[in-house]
């Protein structure tokens, strides 16, 4: 193709040669012909050379995101997309990761990625600068993409706004952020204000509805937004082609589902009846059962004192433990109920997201692949991304970590993240690998 680009190129240029021995209309005419293909050429081009070679990664042991398990094959990424996966084994590739476990890179649907410790140590510092603010949101970021995942979904700081535009622009490095900017959580605010909230939230750039149906479980957990006032904000995000998210607790679970809500967080204290009305309206859930309370727990000096994080409210989440757990158990036997990963990790968890996999196998009686799966394929489509992200699988955007270890065998594996691909961009690689 480049071989006859050149010969029109020079066909071009040589008859720019002749065009002198034309009258001055017809060579002016001729000239703005000739520029046009030599512009084409060079355009055409640079285009070729923007496209960077194809890179293969060798595996011996790729999980699909969808619940398959490959062996001995090798995955073609070009630019930011996987374009084959073929069973071939002989000559070298870019990536060499055989002896490892080569999946899609995670994805956390609950995060708060602009929450840390200041430098006072503790989770809220009166006295922070703004700069010092961003580079501990930048660190949080970078903590959790070298973690493995590579996207998250941030729910409640306008914050995220701006840390979510600097990694899409490669200022800084970090997971794909979808963000809720600010909550809706004023249970004063009439349907017609929710609806206008919504629109605000739309045209500042959030990428999902977040909602406090419930109060904090550190006070009890009651319901805090009615019936109406859920579905005004969910239909209105659903018109603005924009998906919700409910904090919910109790009986905020069921109305929740039922006001079309798209996704529950939490929902301690649910009982069988609300799951089942998730699973009867295909509402997404994201059950925690360790990763955030333990987080808590171990950092209480970090937080107490501080809003609701009162002695009692460290007591109601500690109770709360083992209902999670309970409630995690009862989820899975819900027939159709679709269980998403997501950590609701904040100061102090960013970067450990993956212990939450540990806790939901553990404690919770999750089987490792299903565990794989709810932050594969299945949280991309919580997202509404399954077209993107999720799997490797030709299409799909090149997200693609590796583990020491097979988390089917043992789920403490997820801790050993040695290989980070995110958009065909390799972040992370301390594993000897072959390169051609």
């Amino acid at each position: 193709m480049l071989h006859s680009q050149n010969n029109v190129t020079l066909r071009a240029l040589a008859s720019e040669t002749l065009l002198f021995f034309l009258p001055q209309e017809v060579r002016e005419v001729q000239m703005r012909k000739c520029a046009t293909l030599v512009l084409l050429f060079f355009c055409v081009h640079l285009a070729c050379a923007a496209q960077g070679r194809p890179v293969t990664i060798q595996a011996s042991t790729l999980l699909d995101g969808k619940g398959n398990v490959l062996h001995g094959v090798r995955v073609v990424v070009q630019d930011d997309k996987i374009i084959s996966i073929d069973k071939q084994t002989k000559g070298p590739a870019t990536y060499d990761l055989r002896g490892l476990t080569v999946l899609p890179g995670w994805i956390d649907t609950h995060v708060h990625i602009t929450w840390h410790f200041g430098a006072n140590g503790r989770a809220e510092d009166k006295n922070e600068t703004p700069a010092q603010a961003a580079f501990a949101a930048e660190g949080n970021a970078w903590k959790t993409l070298m973690a493995g995942f590579t996207t998250v979904q941030s729910l409640g700081s306008p914050q995220d706004k701006d840390l979510r535009d600097a990694i899409n622009r490669n200022v800084v490095s970090g997971p794909r952020i979808l963000t809720a900017l600010s909550p809706i959580s004023d249970p004063n605010m009439t349907p017609e204000d929710i609806r206008v909230y919504v629109r605000k939230m739309k045209a500042a750039g959030a990428d999902v509805i977040k909602i406090f149906a419930s109060k904090s479980i550190r006070d009890g957990g009651g319901q805090t937004l009615s019936a109406e006032q859920l579905s005004a904000a969910c239909s209105e995000a659903k018109v603005q082609g924009l998906r919700s998210v409910v904090h919910a607790y109790r009986s905020a679970v069921s109305v929740a589902a039922l006001a079309g809500c798209s996704q529950v967080e939490h929902g301690t204290l649910g009982t069988d009846d609300d799951l089942r009305t998730l699973a009867q309206r295909n509402t997404f859930f994201d059950p925690q059962v360790g990763l955030v309370i333990h987080n808590y727990l171990d950092n209480k000096a970090k937080f107490l004192g501080i809003g609701n994080y009162t002695e009692e409210g460290f007591a109601q989440m500690e109770k709360a433990l083992p209902a999670n757990a309970a409630l995690f158990k009862r989820a899975q036997t819900i027939q159709g109920l679709k269980i998403v990963f997501g950590t609701d990790a904040v100061a102090g968890a960013h970067g450990r997201n993956a212990e939450e996999f540990i806790y939901r196998v553990r404690d919770g009686g999750q089987q490792p692949m299903a565990a794989m799966i709810s932050a594969n394929s299945l949280a991309a489509e919580s997202l509404g991304l399954q077209e993107q992200l999720g799997a490797v699988a030709p299409g799909m955007q090149a997200d693609i970590i590796a583990i020491e270890g097979n988390p089917l065998d043992d789920i403490t594996a997820v801790r050993r993240v040695v290989f980070v691909m995110k958009g065909g961009q390799v972040y992370k690689n301390v594993h000897i690998s072959s390169a051609n």
